[in-house]
């Protein structure tokens, strides 16, 4: 299963009820993140693409975890502590629309009331993410036919 290598383990990961479908967010949610700072996020989040998978890694020497990418490249280029577990991603920031989801933004996906996954929005209906033990960051289109079963948010940091 694709979604088992983040860094926590999605049987004990329970979405809150704002956490999917409920989003009330709009083009206008406040961002820690200046313009900059999130196509900034978005270009080191696509040039990490190929780097190793490693269950609970947060280096690009190390390889990354999904939840440990979006920390190394959150802090790395715009100075922010991410929370470290996709259960906690889900709560980081401010959610968002669908329709107004920009680069910078994270995408946090789940299966009912379980946190399964998280990557980082970088446009065009695609994201950068670690998907699983074995794998490789990569970019993935949302619409695709695994992804877009799957429940989804949009946060802002």
């Amino acid at each position: 299963m694709w979604l088992l290598g983040c860094a926590t383990r999605p049987p004990n990961n329970h979405v809150p009820a704002s956490g999917f479908g409920n989003e009330t967010g709009g083009a206008d949610v406040a961002s820690r993140l200046s313009a900059d700072q999130a196509n900034d996020v978005t270009i080191y989040a696509v040039s990490l693409v190929g780097t190793p998978y490693r269950y609970g890694g947060n280096t690009p020497d190390a390889g990354f975890d999904c939840s440990g990418l979006i920390g190394y490249v959150y802090r790395e280029r715009a100075g922010l502590k991410a929370p470290r577990t996709v259960a906690s991603l889900v709560n980081w920031g401010q959610p968002v629309t669908a329709g107004t989801v920009r680069t910078g933004d994270l995408v946090v996906f789940g299966r009912g009331s379980n946190v399964t996954h998280a990557g980082i929005y970088v446009g065009e209906g695609r994201f950068v993410h670690a998907p699983s033990s074995g794998g490789e960051v990569r970019l993935d289109q949302l619409a695709s036919s695994y992804w877009s079963r799957q429940q989804m948010a949009f946060r802002r940091p």
